[in-house]
């Protein structure tokens, strides 16, 4: 009899508690604080709050978080009171919105990502989970998969007159076009003497490296692992094979293709295919492995 006393509370007990999550979704109790205003204005950005937030303060449900910063209504994400978001943007949970960010219409922000101060993000563009963003900007309808980290300092150092490292100052932004497709993981440095940009209509795949200063052109492909230094120039219509790499201070041409595990030493002025290390026109790098096999063969 007391065993069965026991299971019926246990169960009595169990349910209520199961009706109790299921109706109310938990909320930490130091979040637990009053709402502010919900007033809307005209505009399709978050409009103003008399207490808390000066733009995106009755958009975001209200809740604060921690000091200048709300949960956003849309997706329960993270923005600071200064970001101005557009009222349709979702920012879902564990996303973190800063100071002066500008999310336009339509812009889907993956849990985990951290839109860094002062960064501009089109409408429709989509990002994916665990993306770091900083000193950016990105046009409309872009997608920026899992992982891609955009505007982090590039890789520049001198040796002084003391025989002591010394970083170079990264100080300017990465720009970034409409229609860009960004892979996963990969990587892209903010400028140091100019500004790194991507144009519209480029597609990057996993797992790729562009350094600092470095401008690519519009409708431009490159391929997975492809590494490309800093202070580069490639023109428009250009497509880099997976594993291909690029040294810093190299132009290339508009209409250039390279295969895989090509490596640009010099500057290519003429479009067209290019193949080997040091990248040649592709009939001659061809040409260079028949050589080498029967070479190879002749002394077997």
């Amino acid at each position: 009899m007391a065993a069965t006393l026991r299971r019926l509370t246990s169960d009595s007990v169990r349910n209520s508690l199961k009706g109790t999550f299921l109706s109310k979704p938990f909320i930490p109790k130091q979040l637990r604080l009053p709402w502010s205003s919900r007033s809307l204005s005209d505009s399709s950005f978050g409009s103003a709050t008399a207490d808390v937030c000066p733009n995106a303060g009755s958009e975001t449900g209200g809740v604060i978080v921690n000091e200048g910063f709300l949960r956003w209504r849309n997706g329960g994400g993270t923005c600071h009171s200064s970001a101005v978001i557009d009222s349709s943007a979702l920012v879902e949970f564990g996303a973190v919105v800063h100071e002066k960010a500008v999310l336009g219409p339509e812009v889907h922000v993956g849990s985990g990502t951290v839109i860094g101060p002062s960064v501009k993000i089109g409408p429709s563009t989509r990002i994916g989970y665990n993306v770091s963003i900083s000193n950016c900007s990105i046009g409309e309808s872009c997608v920026i998969h899992n992982g891609v980290c955009i505007g982090q300092d590039g890789f520049g150092f001198y040796i002084d007159e003391h025989g002591n490292m010394v970083k170079k100052p990264q100080t300017l932004n990465v720009n970034i076009g409409n229609r860009v497709e960004i892979g996963a993981n990969s990587c892209i440095d903010r400028g140091s003497w100019r500004d790194t940009m991507i144009e519209d209509d480029t597609k990057i795949d996993n797992l790729v490296q562009i350094g600092h200063n470095v401008i690519i052109g519009k409708c431009c492909l490159l391929c997975g692992q492809v590494g490309i230094a800093g202070s580069v120039t490639i023109g428009d219509y250009v497509a880099l094979g997976g594993r291909a790499a690029i040294r810093d201070h190299v132009s290339i041409v508009a209409k250039v293709r390279l295969a895989a595990n090509t490596c640009v030493t010099r500057n290519i002025t003429e479009p067209g295919d290019y193949g080997g290390f040091p990248a040649v026109p592709i009939h001659q790098w061809r040409k260079q492995i028949v050589q080498d096999r029967i070479s190879n063969k002749r002394k077997t």
